[in-house]
């Protein structure tokens, strides 16, 4: 029997892919939120499973190079998945040294009874680049800014606009989010370069979708800051709120902006927290660590925990308490378990070629930079509507089209930034998208009510697109980038 390989029809590339959605839309179907949380991981390998019975057995490729393949793949986002453990040791100091609490107290300074909706979105970013949590956001802050806001009279569903569009800006840009990780290392860039080029179509994104709030908000009725005051004040009774608390973050922004790479820059900024947690809120960190010794041993122990697993800083107020919860590195595990699993699906395609074979079907009539950034923007959307999970919809096209960008020049921080414009932020816009169904369940208003009202949500795959269309801040490969890329491919 031959053992020469072919190249897959394109009816056979897309048998894994039909597999997918389709498996992927029962378990939405039958678990819900909970298909986030390990089936969904489980169907990836499943699929990967399907793509390799058609590889061995119809295109003659040997289980040697396919596990090649997904080897390849699984190393191309180990700094992606480091990064994620750093990030959540970071998000655990940040925590405990109260650098979070004080960020969400000053940011509730910000709501004015004059410019309700306008602030409630202003206050949402704040938060959720401070967690990058666009779905802890809303269930804290965001359920407290939505009853102040039906209590002014105005329509739920504006509200619930204001504030998802504030928490998923935060989720799109917070080095935190586990998204922002995620999209870079499908496409095959750096964190920090992903989210310096995502703030050229982001922030006229924002700001336009102030605007609008702000005009529309004209015409609120001044409104009450009891509930705000509750807030404020059960965080300052735990903490101690400082402005020194603000050097840390300042320092890691500091080094982003000295271009410092992610790893150290996030180890830095996680050892800080630490530091400052132990000078600025010692008892917490006895409370935290639960042993008895020394204050030495102490310290070090709740710092440990912090930085690897789950703390809970317990207030009078239960929605605060919500909010000042975290998992530290154990709780990025999840997201790690599903680059591993995506990246195994995504090598076994890649390697047999029905990746490509996809992808050549979809760009064979697009010439230009724009329509490869729109039909990738529409890819986004299409798995957000299909696969209904947010992570699904970077994961997919990002593997999909990082190898059709570097063949047309175009740096890969194009496609990362495209790949959150549109797949980050539709998620939650799908009422049976594990987003949009989380949110329309945690505020209680139905995605359809607050969909219209998403102007960031709704505005961010149009203004990538528009870009591209017109040629905007189109970042080229170039030949010395293409002749590094050449050297290590050979």
């Amino acid at each position: 029997m031959s053992t020469e390989t072919r190249k897959p029809t394109l009816f056979e590339a897309f048998i894994p892919i039909i597999f997918l959605i389709a498996l992927l839309a029962v378990n939405v179907y039958i678990l819900g939120s909970d298909a986030t949380v390990g089936s969904n991981q489980i169907v990836l390998l499943l699929a990967a499973a399907v793509a390799a019975v058609i590889a061995m057995g119809r295109l003659q490729i040997s289980f040697h190079t396919l596990t090649g393949g997904i080897l390849k793949s699984i190393s191309s986002s180990m700094e992606a998945m480091i990064i994620l453990l750093l990030i959540g040791s970071l998000s655990g100091t940040w925590l405990l040294s109260g650098i979070v609490p004080a960020m969400i107290y000053h940011g509730l300074n910000l709501l004015n009874p004059t410019i309700f909706l306008f602030a409630s979105c202003l206050i949402c970013c704040v938060v959720s680049l401070a967690t990058g949590s666009s779905w802890s956001t809303v269930a804290t802050v965001g359920v407290a800014l939505l009853g102040i806001g039906k209590t002014l009279g105005i329509s739920e569903g504006v509200v619930a606009g204001a504030i998802i569009s504030g928490a998923y800006f935060g989720d799109k840009m917070s080095p935190l989010s586990d998204t922002t990780n995620l999209a870079p290392a499908m496409a095959g860039t750096d964190l920090f370069t992903h989210i310096r080029y995502m703030v050229l179509t982001t922030a006229p994104t924002i700001t336009i979708t102030l605007i609008i709030f702000l005009v529309w908000g004209f015409t609120s009725i001044p409104t009450n800051q009891t509930d705000i005051s509750i807030v404020q004040n059960a965080i300052e009774k735990e903490f101690n709120i400082s402005l020194w608390l603000f050097l840390v973050p300042a320092a890691v922004i500091g080094m982003i902006v000295k271009k410092v790479p992610a790893i150290p820059a996030l180890f830095v900024g996680a050892l800080l927290g630490g530091v400052a947690a132990v000078i600025f809120q010692p008892e917490i960190v006895s409370k935290v660590a639960g042993v008895e010794g020394n204050i030495a041993t102490i310290f070090y122990v709740g710092v440990m925990k912090a930085m690897y697993g789950t703390i809970k800083i317990t207030t009078d107020n239960q929605m605060v308490n919500d909010l000042l919860t975290t998992k530290g590195m154990s709780g990025m595990l999840n997201t790690i378990w599903l680059i591993i699993c995506a990246m195994t699906f995504g090598g076994v395609m890649e390697i047999s070629g029905m990746l490509s074979r996809i992808t050549t079907s979809f760009i064979h009539s697009i010439h230009s930079a724009g329509g490869l950034i729109a039909s990738t923007a529409g890819t986004c959307i299409f798995f957000n509507i299909t696969a209904s999970d947010q992570y699904l919809a970077i994961v997919v096209p990002g593997r999909m089209y990082a190898n059709t960008f570097r063949e047309r020049g175009l740096s890969p921080e194009n496609l990362s930034r495209t790949l959150e414009d549109a797949g980050t932020v539709t998620s939650v816009l799908i009422p049976w998208n594990t987003c949009g169904a989380t949110q329309a369940s945690v505020l209680g208003v139905a995605t359809m009510v607050y969909a219209p009202y998403c102007f960031f949500c709704i505005l961010s795959p149009l203004m990538t697109i528009i870009f591209g269309v017109f040629n905007i801040k189109i970042k080229r490969i170039s030949k010395q980038e293409k002749l590094v890329e050449t050297q290590e491919a050979a």
